[in-house]
Order: structure tokens, then C-alpha cells, then sequence
């Protein structure tokens, strides 16, 4: 039995969930996966999870030794990026998550640029709206919206994102310009699918509206893109709609009653030493996405 091969499978099928997600991760028969896990539990004489479940329960004894595979392989990846070079040169592969939106407007031009002047980095960038571990999933950077929690990750404030309120001046001049948060409901709103009120702050004090929903959508984009066709009033993220504003193309509205922004990050694991791969990323890119947001580290 190959046991750093059934650590990686235990530890697959762990991370996704159930040995099916694992086979389908890894690219193996469900077979192989299953089998593998019994040869490991029969070599050590304990059970590691408890069958029957259509999710991967783990014993008592199992999460003990799935915490120790974590630690085994870690050390593993660190011998291997030290005997690759990656503390003598920028180079090896470097794996970035960001959300979906913002990484597509915001992330991928400045990897794009890294790149060309970093040809011995590879990349992958993972843009998804899903929280990702890094330490269980191996990324390397994040790129997060909102306050994070307290961790053992290294946090670089990136800029400040904005929800603002906005319509198209050709809406506004047919409809009026709401003047204050209870003025919306006269109007046609553009909402996220399932709608929830939106929140506005004055003087202090929170106020939460039930606005009239027109038009539901699922993404910013489309928020964005329905109030410049006249659809009605949005609220959403500044990043998706800095370029329209400018135009003309959108007009913000109510901003004496906007929320507190919320701040945008980029974060990594606070090892040492840091990966010269990671410390060019974080050179290179900060200084750009801070650009970017219009952020001026004080």
C-alpha cells in the first residue's frame, strides 16, 4: 500500500465531502477510492469514518489522523517548494481565489501583467463566490470582501467597496429622484433573487426599506446592466459600475444615507519563510489593486 497515496485520497474525500466527490476530484474509479481508505484503515487497525452516511463522517480516531495527514503533507509541499527553489527564485506555481466579479474585473488584468513579468510563475486563479480554506485547499493568496475574522493569516487592506444606489438618467427623468429612503417605494427597484429590504444608515441610525421589486436578478452585473436599460433603481457594488458612473451612464443616488464601505483584502498564510513566488505577487500587485480601488494606505 502506497499510505502518502491514501492520505491524499483520505484527506480528498474529507475536503469534498464524500468518497464519490473525492473519485470525481481525483479523477479515479469510486473503487480505487474506497478501496484505498479500507487497505489504510485495515493497516492501521481503527476505523477513520463511518460508513453508510452520504456524507463523510469521520470517527473520533479518524479526525485525530486526518489532522495529522494535514501536518504530514504540509511538511511534505514545504520540503518540496524548498527543493524546487522557490525560496532561491520567483518561480513554481502560485494559486489565487478571488470572487467571481471582482476577480474578473479586477484580479485577472494584473495577474495577466505578472505574468509577462514573471514568465517562471505559473498560475491558476480560482475566481468563485464560495469561501475557500487555504490551508485545506493549498491556495496560496485570497482576494475577500468584507471584515474578516480573527486568524493566523497575514491581512493587506486593499481599498473600500461602496453599495450604492443608482438608476439611469433617462429613469429619473421620467420617474423622479427619490430623496430620501422611503421615496422608493413609488419607484421601480431592481433586486437580488430572493429580495431582501435594503438597509440605509443616517445620523447613526440604521433604517431598513422594503423596496418594490420590478425586476428580480442573480447577479451585480445584471442589476447594474438593468438600471442603464432603465429598468429601475439598483443598489449595488461600486467596483461594477465605476466606468458608468463616470459615463453618465448611471446616476448614484441617496448617498447621505449609505452603509459604512466595506473593506476588500487580500490575505495569505503567515508563514515563514514567505515564498519568494508569493512575495513577487504581493509586490507587484498590491501597489495595482490599491490603484484600483483608489486607496491611499495611511
Amino acid at each position: 500500500m502506497d499510505r502518502l497515496e491514501a492520505m491524499t485520497i483520505l484527506l480528498a474525500a474529507v475536503d469534498t465531502g464524500s468518497l464519490s466527490a473525492a473519485s470525481r476530484h481525483l479523477r479515479i474509479p469510486l473503487a480505487t477510492v474506497s478501496r484505498r481508505v479500507a487497505e489504510l484503515e485495515e493497516h492501521l487497525h481503527v476505523r477513520l469514518l463511518h460508513r453508510g452516511h452520504r456524507k463523510v463522517v469521520l470517527t473520533d480516531a479518524g479526525r485525530s489522523y486526518v489532522d495529522s495527514c494535514r501536518r504530514i503533507m504540509e511538511e511534505i509541499a514545504e520540503v518540496e517548494r524548498t527543493a524546487s527553489g522557490e525560496y532561491r527564485a520567483p518561480q513554481g506555481e502560485l494559486i489565487i481565489t478571488a470572487p467571481a466579479v471582482l476577480g474578473r474585473s479586477h484580479v485577472l488584468p494584473i495577474v495577466a501583467e505578472f505574468q509577462r513579468a514573471f514568465p517562471d510563475i505559473r498560475m491558476r486563479l480560482q475566481l468563485t463566490d464560495r469561501y475557500v480554506n487555504l490551508a485545506e485547499e493549498h491556495v496560496d493568496v485570497a482576494v475577500r470582501i468584507g471584515e474578516l475574522p480573527d486568524s493566523s493569516m497575514i491581512v493587506t487592506r486593499l481599498g473600500l467597496i461602496r453599495r450604492v444606489v443608482c438608476a439611469s438618467p433617462a429613469y429619473l427623468k421620467a420617474r423622479g429622484v427619490p430623496k430620501e429612503p422611503a421615496d422608493l417605494a413609488s419607484h421601480d427597484c431592481v433586486t437580488f433573487d430572493p429580495a431582501t429590504p435594503w438597509e440605509f444608515r443616517r445620523n447613526g441610525a440604521t433604517q431598513t426599506i422594503d423596496v418594490p421589486s420590478r425586476l428580480a436578478v442573480n447577479l451585480g452585473e445584471v442589476a447594474a446592466a438593468a438600471a442603464v436599460a432603465g429598468a429601475g433603481i439598483s443598489r449595488v457594488l461600486s467596483y461594477l459600475i465605476e466606468d458608468l458612473l463616470k459615463s453618465g451612464s448611471l446616476v448614484s443616488l441617496l448617498d447621505a444615507y449609505e452603509l459604512s464601505p466595506r473593506p476588500v483584502s487580500i490575505i495569505y498564510p503567515g508563514q515563514r519563510p514567505v515564498p519568494l513566488k508569493l512575495r513577487a505577487f504581493l509586490d507587484f500587485a498590491v501597489p495595482r489593486l490599491r490603484k484600483r480601488f483608489g486607496y491611499q494606505n495611511t
